[in-house]
């Protein structure tokens, strides 16, 4: 960033200090305006003057561009929510901000921008949210743009127990350099726990776009901005403490299955949510896996230790404040640094070994695997990341259930490493949780997972499993604002007679018209296992209709294998009923995507 220095400058210390604090706010037109000017009073100068000796001409100074586009891609929310806090923090600042998703942005219009930021979250095993996927393809193809005079920086969220974490946005931070653009402040990779270095983040950008400006704020801005209204006082870094209301299990008796379905109030928090959005709950570790591990390190349960601001026992850290499930790489690589043992710190410098290791292990392992440690109590807990919230995706329209949210969450137990493993949040809900006791909860919007703004528009809705949650919603919001839109669900489990989670509302909706029509298959029923993909196979001819007709789809659950097979299912019945090659099947779902008539909420 060009500023004056008083060194070998004819600009004494005052009048420097004024044009470093006037010169980067001027526009290219006013910058331009004022070049002609000053050409014109030397001009004019000159030819009044006596002849002196020849100056060279002052070099340019450029101007700072004050637009900036803030693109993000996000698969739950949690990406544009940031970009949107980002674009509030610089308009503030009195920038010209655009906020967009990658989808909704013209891949052509890159070369016309002149500073971008980048929020994008990485999904899957290093793949580009969905709302991603065009314009990730675009600037890493042979299209994209040589980008001159441009700047950018990148927020990429992650989670670091994934081999590849943060990898979307690394590919876009060293590609964006690649085509010629220089960062504004360097990529800033978070975990799961964003909220403190994303909000560094945003001061960096801050910094480096308002380098030579002046920082006051005018007193209008600041007013406005304090004055606008929040939603509510409650969120994910403040959480409401919601009664339990009801926690039922859905599966009868006899099945491989424990789903429970929790109905929670939301009363008094102002908390509102649409079809398609998500609960974020912070659960708490499993009391015997806080004993063992107390157990283990020989610790004082009753030990005063440091959490940020706070002051909490020991056994109070580990069951509210940290994850103790979970191993990281960047967990081994600083519980080494706290250990005497030799084969600690070979593995933690070996990633192919430590990739072998850290699955399916939890903290427990790491800690009887590699005694002695040499470290307190709290140093230990220093090293260990911040509980994540969950986030589950709604089962109820708040239309249908003022002051209410229900969930619909799976039981996950299994055995690994010669021990049983449970699923933290699933299993507090399965086991602990009664009505009456509280959770901590926020919602998380997602405006990627929406029912379409025109009720009249067809849906199809494939979710087995736990994935049926959002339909349910679905079908609570139509029947309330009496849509009258074609609906068809493709719904699958294991057994009709234990697994048909909410079967009679089902049943209801389809008899009174709500639902127009309903696939299912129950895989163990049988002799050959069938999935809801063969259920879209089987109705291939009318799946395809009613994608002629406009229909939106909308997919919920495994990403890995159900989601993943229900995407090919669609590129076959769009081939084969459409009469297209593959590639033109796979541009028909892309650009249904585009259009917000492919959307998915996977896991």
């Amino acid at each position: 960033m060009l500023q004056l220095q008083v060194m070998n400058s004819p600009f004494n210390e005052e009048q420097t200090e004024l044009l470093n604090r006037l010169l980067p706010t001027l526009t290219e037109t006013q910058s331009l305006w004022l070049s002609g000017y000053l050409a014109a009073v030397q001009s004019s100068t000159l030819q009044a003057a006596p002849a002196v000796e020849e100056r060279p001409a002052p070099a340019s100074v450029p101007s700072i561009p004050k637009e900036v586009t803030i693109l993000f891609g996000s698969q739950t929310g949690n990406a544009q929510n940031l970009a949107k806090k980002a674009g509030k923090s610089l308009e503030e600042k009195g920038f010209q901000v655009i906020v967009s998703s990658m989808s909704d942005f013209k891949p052509n219009n890159l070369k016309k921008v002149k500073n971008l930021l980048i929020v994008v979250s990485t999904h899957g095993e290093g793949d580009p949210p969905d709302n991603a996927l065009t314009f990730h393809e675009f600037v890493h193809g042979k299209r994209a743009p040589k980008l001159e005079d441009f700047r950018f920086s990148v927020l990429a969220l992650g989670d670091s127990s994934y081999e590849f974490f943060c990898q979307t946005g690394k590919d876009f931070d060293k590609r964006l350099e690649e085509l010629g653009g220089t960062r504004i402040t360097p990529r800033v990779d978070c975990d799961l726990d964003f909220d403190e270095p994303a909000a560094q983040w945003v001061e960096a950008v801050l910094s480096g776009l308002s380098e030579g400006a002046s920082s006051s704020q005018s007193p209008s801005t600041a007013s406005v901005s304090a004055a606008a209204p929040a939603e509510s006082v409650y969120s994910r870094s403040n959480p409401f403490r919601a009664e339990i209301l009801e926690n039922i299990n859905l599966n009868g008796r006899g099945s491989n299955k424990e789903t429970r379905h929790l109905e929670i109030s939301l009363e008094g928090s102002g908390l509102t949510y649409q079809p398609g959005d998500s609960l974020g709950v912070y659960p708490e570790n499993d009391p015997e896996l806080v004993d063992l591990l107390l157990a283990e390190m020989n610790w004082d349960p009753e030990e005063a230790v440091r959490v940020k601001e706070e002051t909490v026992t020991l056994k109070e850290a580990l069951t509210s404040h940290f994850e103790i499930t979970v191993l990281t790489k960047p967990l081994v690589e600083k519980a080494a640094k706290l250990s005497g043992n030799e084969e600690l710190h070979q593995l933690a410098s070996d990633s192919a070994q430590m990739k072998s290791y850290i699955d399916g292990r939890d903290l427990i392992d790491l800690v009887r695997d590699f005694k002695p440690w040499n470290s307190t109590a709290q140093e230990f807990i220093a090293i260990l990341r911040k509980m994540p919230a969950r986030l589950y995706s709604i089962s109820s329209s708040f239309e249908a259930n003022p002051d209410e949210v229900h969930l619909t969450i799976g039981a996950v137990r299994y055995d690994a490493h010669g021990r049983e493993r449970k699923g933290v949040c699933s299993i507090l809900c399965a086991e602990r949780l009664q009505p009456g006791d509280t959770l901590p909860v926020f919602i998380q919007h997602n405006e990627n997972f929406k029912p379409p703004e025109n009720p009249d528009t067809p849906i199809i809705m494939v979710g087995p499993g736990t994935g049926i949650a959002p339909f349910r919603s679905f079908m609570q919001e139509r029947e309330e604002s009496g849509a009258e839109g074609k609906s068809w669900l493709f719904f699958g489990d294991q057994h009709f007679v234990t697994d048909f989670l909410y079967q009679t509302e089902w049943q209801r909706w389809l008899k009174d018209g709500v639902l127009s029509k309903m696939d299912v298959a129950f895989s163990r029923d049988g002799d050959e296992k069938v999935y809801v993909q063969h259920r879209m196979q089987e109705n291939s001819r009318e799946v395809f209709e009613w994608l002629e007709q406009g229909a939106a789809v909308y997919i919920c659950g495994d990403e890995k294998h159900m989601a993943h097979d229900v995407h090919n299912t669609l590129i076959d019945i769009i081939e084969k009923e459409g009469g297209m090659s593959r590639e033109q099947a796979g541009e028909y779902l892309a650009d249904m995507q585009k259009n917000k008539r492919y959307q998915r909420d996977v896991y």
